[in-house]
């Protein structure tokens, strides 16, 4: 079996990572960074943090503050702007999954130019403007380390998913500490996120062996740690395992690929502004049970890797597990249902057939153990409602 791997050409991974940016810029050759992060990082004092680093070694970085949460192709054009003001040699996405991804669509259309919208797949978005080094401040999209950016598309109310070269950052700088003081509904959902992450790359029909070692290893990490990071926000130990879960798990589907739960959470966020990781952790249990018969030793793997089943048990047995495993994970860290989230009834019923359209062509759901149509996947809509 030929396996293509892509990952970042330097990834930092630990305690005190941060400190190193300015060592990383210098090996890329990069003096002249844009920074791209929030407005909250900014009342934090984490951006003056890190310009204060690097102003320490005599680079003066400008900032763009200005992305949002599910970034919009409105920010992306602002981005792209800013961009165009200074001489920049480097994007430096320091945030969650939403700085991240903007940076990878500001790189990828100031090379191309057009609209964001004219790389989405089937495209191929293979040219980034420039280098990009990602810092994640939470242990969930693994973006740090993939060919993805996700980015909805205002004028259509749809997330679109963008992939190729051009979203590959450069460097990933991996620092666990930045973590600790998330509060405990974002350490769910993200790490929630990863777990999906994990168990898609391992039951994608693009999975190959070196995928599936970063997803095995990721998904064992993900749920051994994930509910002490939630209750004990500064346990150290939980909360580096779940950090490099989240890149092992980065790893994993950024060279195999999610699958049905990620085609259709996209547009629960799109329309109804669910964020990212809560809606793929509503969606989990019910498209692991519809999916289970047509990958049933795939999902029992995946069991016994998060220790729910034996090795002693039968396919059918462990993958029955699993699926009660991720009910048991959702009602432990109180995963809302959309209705209880507070989705209104009736635009939901509505907009499920536009759902379902989206979440088709995004081209996620091919990947599937088990293929749906459209109408299949409206009545995983309806079922997961409530």
């Amino acid at each position: 079996m030929l396996s293509t791997i892509m990952a970042p050409r330097i990834m930092l991974i630990g305690g005190g990572a941060l400190d190193q940016t300015p060592a990383v810029l210098a090996r890329l050759g990069c003096t002249a960074p844009l920074i791209v992060s929030d407005r909250f990082l900014e009342r934090t004092g984490l951006v003056a943090r890190l310009v204060t680093l690097l102003t320490g070694v005599g680079i003066t970085p400008a900032t763009f503050l200005d992305t949002v949460p599910d970034p919009t192709s409105d920010v992306v054009e602002a981005g792209v702007a800013a961009l165009g003001q200074g001489h920049f040699d480097c994007l430096i996405a320091l945030g969650g999954g939403s700085p991240m991804d903007t940076a990878k669509a500001m790189a990828i259309l100031a090379a191309g130019g057009g609209h964001i919208r004219d790389y989405k797949v089937p495209a191929s978005a293979d040219r980034a403007e420039l280098p990009i080094v990602c810092i994640p401040t939470t242990a969930g999209t693994g973006s740090e380390v993939t060919r993805f950016t996700v980015i909805t598309d205002t004028a259509h109310d749809e997330k679109m998913l963008i992939t190729g070269l051009g979203c590959l950052p450069t460097a990933a700088i991996v620092d666990y500490e930045l973590t600790l003081t998330k509060p405990l509904r974002l350490t769910a959902d993200t790490g929630i996120d990863s777990l999906t992450h994990a168990i898609e790359a391992y039951v994608s029909k693009r999975a190959n062996p070196v995928s599936d070692m970063y997803a095995l290893e990721a998904m064992t990490t993900i749920h051994q740690h994930i509910r002490t990071a939630c209750a004990e926000p500064g346990n150290r130990v939980a909360r580096e395992a779940m950090m490099r879960g989240a890149t092992l798990a980065g790893l994993a589907f950024s060279n195999a690929s999610v699958a049905l739960v990620h085609g259709m959470s996209r547009p629960i966020g799109a329309f109804f502004h669910v964020p990212h990781g809560l809606s793929n952790a509503m969606l989990l249990p019910e498209v692991t049970r519809f999916s289970l018969p047509a990958a049933t030793a795939r999902y029992a793997t995946c069991a016994r890797a998060i220790g729910v089943a034996s090795a002693a048990e039968g396919d059918q047995a462990a993958g029955a597990a699993l699926v009660t495993a991720l009910d048991q994970l959702n009602r432990d860290l109180d995963v809302p249902t959309p209705e209880r989230y507070g989705i209104d009834a009736q635009r939901y019923r509505d907009l499920m057939p536009t759902m379902a359209a989206q979440a088709l062509a995004s081209g996620s759901p091919g990947n599937n153990p088990r293929v749906p149509d459209a109408d299949e996947i409206i009545a995983l809509y309806q079922r997961v409602w409530a």
